[in-house]
């Protein structure tokens, strides 16, 4: 295999449209399927396309609760500005400006995830701002609500980025989280919000159903 030259032409030609289990069609994304060989690809196939690990492919747990809370409770992010961090496929972004947020920057190190984002915005008809530079550490850009769905996978990644999280959130911002259960959520210092049971599949999750909860950052 040759490395991808276009990457929005990959995404559309190796993914489908499709809804998520947790919030139906209320936003459709280019997702990976298991009927298309993106599913397949094994890490040295990835490796030949210098293609990363296509986390943007699919509506992980997280992302969907967090993506729902958002359209179910729209004042939260209403008029406001608001940074979708390590957005992957862009549904918490979509979800925000859908449900009225002033300006929404979707961010992620991934080339891919932010094609990919991009086009899922237009795919829902939303305008978005994208960024692959890498925000963590840096000081709020006029954001007042941050939303991170399903970063807290790999150790010292999740302590760095929840590290960062709860720096801006004592600035003032709302910073909402959405998670799976994954190992390295913080176990303190968060207020769960709202809990939904997503169904997944057994080939991305160890169960095909994950109880994905809405955890605001709370300052004790």
């Amino acid at each position: 295999m040759t490395p991808i030259s276009d990457p929005k032409s990959f995404i559309v030609e190796n993914t489908r449209p499709a809804g998520t289990p947790l919030l139906g069609n209320k936003i459709e994304l280019y997702l990976a399927n298991e009927d298309l060989s993106l599913w397949q690809l094994g890490e040295e196939e990835l490796n030949n396309l210098q293609l990363p690990t296509p986390f943007w492919a699919f509506a992980w747990a997280g992302g969907q609760a967090l993506a729902q809370y958002i359209l179910d409770n729209p004042d939260i992010v209403r008029g406001k500005s608001v940074l979708d961090f390590a957005c992957g496929c862009g549904i918490e972004a979509i979800a925000a400006k859908m449900s009225g947020a002033k300006t929404v920057l979707a961010a992620d190190i991934d080339s891919f995830a932010i094609t990919a984002t991009e086009l899922n915005a237009n795919l829902n008809q939303v305008i978005l701002t994208t960024t692959t530079e890498n925000l963590v550490g840096k000081d709020n850009q006029g954001w007042d609500v941050i939303l991170a769905g399903d970063v807290c996978y790999e150790g010292p990644m999740a302590k760095e980025i929840t590290t960062w999280l709860w720096q801006l959130s004592a600035t003032g911002v709302l910073v909402l989280m959405g998670d799976p259960g994954r190992t390295y959520l913080p176990k303190s210092g968060l207020k769960k919000l709202i809990a939904y049971g997503v169904q997944t599949s057994s080939a991305l999750e160890d169960t095909d159903v994950r109880n994905a909860c809405v955890w605001e950052f709370h300052q004790n």
